[in-house]
């Protein structure tokens, strides 16, 4: 990858942090159900690199391998600390969702939304930040049956009803229909470390 060069091969898009927020806040103003799923080894569940998106991809062998020492490993699927992998995976998820009958949400390329009925009785919200995704809809049945779809697909676990999204801890009040954010173990964690 070159800089200011490649920015299509390695882009991968997440929400903005106001759409994040105001999908979490019409959540808990609907009283939606609202359920997280975290994606296991995320990367390597992406189909695999190829020469017309990701380009072609190779390293040298680890220390210890038994192999030729002039022999170089072209990777075949997306791993972390590859520039590519978070858009390799990106695709992925796009190709799948589209599949599934849902859409994006405006300019949100990570946001999805499938319309009530068909195959999903109650309309979904799904927010897909890499590898942890955020589910939004009224009813826990359509909810359950769309987790398992998706983790049939994706080797991943439900993480159940939301409490953290991307470090920031949700506390939902359900009688007064509000979710407060805080970032109280995020800040501890930057200040053990300053």
């Amino acid at each position: 990858m070159k800089e200011g060069e490649d920015y299509e091969d390695a882009f991968a898009p997440v929400q903005h942090t106001t759409s994040a927020r105001v999908i979490i806040s019409i959540a808990a103003a609907d009283d939606l159900e609202l359920h997280s799923c975290d994606l296991a080894q995320a990367f390597i569940q992406a189909d695999k690199l190829d020469e017309g998106v990701n380009g072609r991809v190779f390293i040298t062998q680890p220390k210890g391998s038994d192999e030729d020492p002039d022999t170089v490993f072209e990777v075949l699927c997306p791993l972390c600390g590859i520039q590519s992998s978070a858009r390799a995976l990106h695709l992925t998820l796009r190709k799948w969702f589209k599949s599934q009958g849902f859409k994006t949400a405006g300019f949100e390329d990570s946001i999805w939304v499938h319309e009530a009925g068909g195959y999903y009785q109650d309309s979904l919200i799904v927010l897909a930040h890499i590898d942890d995704t955020l589910m939004a809809c009224k009813s826990s049945a359509t909810l359950k049956k769309f987790q398992t779809v998706f983790l049939t697909r994706f080797e991943g676990t439900d993480e159940g009803p939301v409490s953290t999204y991307l470090g920031a801890e949700l506390i939902r009040d359900c009688v007064n229909r509000t979710i407060t954010f805080k970032q109280s173990v995020y800040a501890q964690k930057i200040l053990q470390i300053y």
